[in-house]
């Protein structure tokens, strides 16, 4: 019973020890398809817009509600909204 119980637990810790030292996720990465393309505080028009991109930008996939995407921008601003007809994901 001993070694069985013993068995067991150098599995559950090999088993744990792998979760932990899985590599992380890679982000999804979108990319605008039109040129002045409004990115905005919160997920509709009615959110201030903060700037425009163009045709090209890439975003870091953060997040969605609805039809809209919230993710960072390449070299810019961070947790921002952009309606998705306007990014191929």
């Amino acid at each position: 019973m001993l070694t069985r119980t013993i068995a067991i637990l150098s599995l559950v810790a090999a088993a744990a020890t792998s979760a932990i030292a899985a590599p992380a996720a890679t982000a999804s990465v979108c990319t605008v398809n039109d040129n002045g393309v409004n990115y905005r505080a919160g997920p509709g028009p009615n959110y201030k817009a903060f700037g425009t991109v163009n045709r090209g930008q890439n975003l870091n996939y953060r997040g969605r509600t609805g039809d809209w995407i919230m993710g960072d921008l390449w070299g810019g601003r961070t947790g921002v909204w952009i309606y998705t007809a306007y990014l191929d994901c």
